[in-house]
């Protein structure tokens, strides 16, 4: 079934930006002298936005070295760390046959910050291509489905002509709430048997092949 509202995550299933994450992370957490967080636990936390991901990875930690560590985080993300973020394989050619499509809107919910994703939208020079957004600090995180019912509300979509597309078990659980179709990627963080325990209508390893049955092909 085409559908009139395809939404992306961000990180993990539009762009490799697992690598940054954690190395800024894993630096934060020694400079806020929380001590060593292990690269799987990271991994896992990702998706979700920055004050739920350091709760879940420091479980206890008070409120000052909170933010300290996301403030330390936040510079390394976007000053201090120079891992290479990319689109994946395919990312690219493969938005341009999908807003090419006629009645066919493109979104993303992400757990980054707005200033976060309007700062990739700019450097990636992608934001046109998209006619709504949602972050985790302007509604809540995922996997609440707030940010879904939001874009829903904003483009006048019904949830059964949209889908969420995402490399986690936050993006498929968020869509299940609503009862939302979703498709799961496997080449970001989150294992295939993991993704499947949310029953996604598919399972893609690839975004070429995530583009081709979108269109039908």
């Amino acid at each position: 079934m085409p559908y009139d509202l395809i939404i992306f995550d961000w990180d993990g299933t539009l762009m490799d930006s697992i690598g940054r994450i954690v190395g800024s992370m894993q630096v934060a957490a020694r400079e806020a002298e929380w001590g060593e967080l292990e690269v799987e636990a990271i991994r896992n936390i990702i998706g979700l936005g920055l004050p739920e991901a350091i709760e879940a990875l420091c479980p206890g930690i008070g409120a000052e070295q909170a933010e300290h560590l996301k403030t330390r985080y936040a510079y390394h993300f976007v000053q201090g760390d120079t891992t290479p973020m990319t689109f994946y394989p395919g990312v690219m050619a493969g938005m341009d046959r999908l807003a090419a499509r006629p009645g066919t809107r493109l979104a993303v919910a992400t757990g980054k910050s707005r200033r976060g994703l309007d700062r990739a939208f700019r450097e990636t020079g992608t934001g046109h291509i998209f006619a709504a957004s949602r972050t985790a600090d302007e509604t809540r995180s995922k996997p609440h489905p707030q940010m879904l019912q939001e874009l829903l509300a904003e483009l006048g979509v019904g949830v059964e002509r949209a889908v969420m597309i995402g490399d986690t078990e936050y993006d498929m659980e968020m869509a299940r709430a609503l009862n939302m179709d979703r498709i799961a990627v496997t080449y970001g963080v989150h294992a295939r048997d993991r993704l499947e325990a949310s029953h996604p209508r598919r399972v893609i390893d690839g975004f070429p092949e995530l583009v081709d049955y979108l269109l039908g092909n």
